[in-house]
Order: structure tokens, then C-alpha cells, then sequence
């Protein structure tokens, strides 16, 4: 398979379904990608950004079958994020089905390359047709299925990421733990920034002091398309700690960050914390030694290493990480992850009874 540039191929279908106030949900349909998407110049997903978003990963597992990882926890997620733009109401354990049948559908675009997949991209959006902010009246659901390969080229070779104080990717009280599009269109000018002045892929975001008086009291956010987590030595000596920033409102709730999460609970071995990280905290860790690895992870991604912070100041915090090595966290996550793709209760396969013999909607156009 040549090399692919993630999300600019596509399958034969997509999925979609559109709802009516007064009308309720039309017929979900299956039908050739090449007829694409119709809104009106008016609908609200256009002018206001009222849209939500999902990204999951189908691939073969080690049995043949074609898979999802924790596809509960995205159409969850997808759900909070569309009742959050008070889009129509649904079924997310039906949605679910129909995502899997647009797979069996497609199914002979999966990948059989190690590290490649099938990206499945569901969306909602208001394609109520009417200028005016307010409650969508119309609404879209829909899935398009992407072949894709590494989202970093690098594979587990470190980057680095452009500490931003200035850019504030969510504040408390807005919309920070939805997959909506708002979270994601004023990312673009900082990252573009930090590519063009320090060379970095991604920035990683900070939320400072309302004064901003202390620029080094930040405390850590995510990144543009990854959560982010530290691995230390405790100051005290008393072991590792390993720590992402906390579920506070203004952190996407990332499937691939909740499993981390289980898996080094469950291997018990090191303490694990959800709190505040400060700019001055990851420094002083840095300075002394104490900073282990730092990685980022995500669908897209997985888990990918990061070896350095940049700031706009020219201070680098850094962070060791041995790319020989099979023993850094990075690399036991990163093998932990890819294991789960067996048959577990974590990898779900799609390839089972089909919609048509469960009576729910299928259609081809």
C-alpha cells in the first residue's frame, strides 16, 4: 500500500441521516461517497460553527476480523457533544450499528499494513437553514471512512511541541470536553505559528492566571489533537508519578487518555494522578532530572513521545526519551495499546450480524 497523508483518501460510502423538527429522523442511508454532502448557503453549521465531531480507528485484529477500540466511549462522547449544541436528539447505541454496517460495506478498504487502519469520522451539524443564532431546527448526522497510516511520520521518534501562553485553546465554563469544531478552527493560526517559528508539529496550550502577573503559574492544558501526560520522579523521592491534567471542563475526555489511565492503574506499579501541572513545576522537574518522558496521545496518534517543550522566551524544557528503548513508558503504553487489538472487551468487531437482519435502517442510493 503506498504511503498515505492522513484524511485525504476516502472509501467508496458514506453514511447519512438527516432530521426535521416536526418530522423526526428521515431514512439513514448508505450511499457512493462521490455524491457528497448538500447544505443550504444558510445552514447554521456554516455561519455559527454548530457541528460536533468524532475520530475512531477500524482495523484487523489478530484473528482476521475487523475491529473498533471502546466504540461505546466515542459515541458517548459524540452524544454529550451534540446535546451540548442542542442538536436533534438520537440513538447513539443505533448510530453505533450504522457505523459498523458502512465497515462491513466497505470492509475491503481495511488496511492489512502493520500500523494502518480505517479513520471513521462521524459528524453532526445544524443544516437548519435559517441566519440566526439559536437552536437548530435541522439536523445532520453523518460517517466517512478514511485509510490512513501513521499520523506522525516520526512513528515513536520524539517531537517537539511549542509551549503556548499566549493562545488559550478552552477557559472554564466553554466547551473544552466537547468534540465540537469551535474547539478546533482557532487552533490552526497558533500551530501554524509554531511550525514557522520553532519548527514544532503541534503546540501545547496553557491556561494562565486571569492577571497573567505570573507566566510561570500556567498550569498545563492539551494539545491541539493530543492529551498530554508527564511521567516524574516525585520530589520527595518517593517514586514515579505519572500525571495528566484533570477532567475540569477545558480537557477533551480522550478514549485513548482513559485507557492509559486503566492500563498503568491496573499495572500498579507507579502512582498515577489526575491534577494540575504548572509551567514552573515541569521547569524545575526538567532542571533537576526529575522529568522522565512527556507523550502525547489520541486516536489519530496513539501515543506519540515528545522530548522537548519550546517557549516563546527561548527556554526549552526537556525531556530524555531513548527511542532504542522498550522500557520507557512511552514504548510499554504504546505496546499495551497495540495488544489490546486482540479479542478483548476493548476491541469490538464489527464484522458480526448485520443491520439488515437486526430490522434497523439501511439504505443504498
Amino acid at each position: 500500500m503506498p504511503e498515505l497523508k492522513f484524511g485525504q483518501v476516502f472509501t467508496d460510502h458514506l453514511f447519512i441521516v438527516e432530521h426535521a423538527e416536526g418530522a423526526g429522523w428521515g431514512r439513514p442511508q448508505i450511499r457512493p461517497f462521490s455524491q457528497g454532502i448538500t447544505v443550504h448557503p444558510a445552514a447554521q453549521v456554516l455561519h455559527y460553527g454548530m457541528c460536533c465531531f468524532e475520530g475512531m480507528k477500524a482495523y484487523l485484529g489478530v484473528d482476521g476480523r475487523g475491529r473498533l477500540f471502546r466504540p461505546d466511549l466515542n459515541m458517548q462522547r459524540m452524544y454529550r457533544s451534540s446535546r451540548r449544541l442542542m442538536l436533534a436528539d438520537y440513538d447513539p447505541g443505533e448510530l453505533l450499528e450504522c457505523l459498523k454496517e458502512l465497515l462491513r460495506v466497505d470492509h475491503q478498504w481495511l488496511p492489512e499494513r502493520e500500523g494502518y487502519s480505517l479513520y471513521v469520522r462521524p459528524f453532526m451539524f445544524s443544516s437548519a437553514h435559517t441566519l440566526g443564532v439559536g437552536r437548530p431546527t435541522r439536523s445532520t448526522i453523518a460517517i466517512t471512512l478514511s485509510p490512513v497510516g501513521p499520523y506522525f511520520a516520526t512513528g515513536l521518534t520524539p517531537i517537539q511541541l511549542f509551549l503556548s501562553e499566549e493562545h488559550v485553546r478552552a477557559w472554564p465554563g466553554g466547551v473544552g470536553d466537547c468534540k465540537v469544531g469551535s474547539n478546533y478552527a482557532p487552533t490552526i493560526l497558533p500551530q501554524a505559528e509554531a511550525q514557522r517559528k520553532h519548527g514544532t508539529p503541534q503546540v501545547l496550550y496553557t491556561l494562565p492566571s486571569i492577571d497573567g502577573s505570573d507566566p510561570e503559574s500556567a498550569v498545563i492544558s492539551e494539545s491541539g489533537a493530543m492529551n498530554c501526560f508527564f511521567l516524574l520522579d516525585k520530589a520527595d523521592g518517593s517514586g514515579l508519578e505519572l500525571t495528566t491534567p484533570p477532567l475540569d471542563g477545558t480537557i477533551l475526555p480522550g478514549v485513548t487518555r482513559d485507557s492509559i489511565l486503566a492500563l498503568a492503574r491496573a499495572w500498579n506499579d507507579i502512582e498515577v494522578a489526575e491534577r494540575y501541572l504548572t509551567i514552573r513545576e515541569i521547569k524545575q522537574a526538567s532542571e533537576e532530572g526529575r522529568l522522565r518522558e512527556i507523550f502525547g496521545c489520541g486516536t489519530a496518534c496513539i501515543v506519540q513521545p515528545v522530548n522537548a517543550l519550546i517557549r516563546a522566551n527561548g527556554d526549552v524544557i526537556a525531556a530524555p526519551f531513548d527511542a532504542s528503548s522498550t522500557s520507557s513508558m512511552t514504548a510499554r503504553m504504546t505496546h499495551a495499546l497495540t495488544d489490546i487489538q486482540v479479542p478483548s472487551d476493548w476491541s469490538v468487531p464489527f464484522d458480526d450480524a448485520k443491520i439488515a437482519d437486526k430490522e434497523l435502517f439501511r439504505a443504498e442510493a
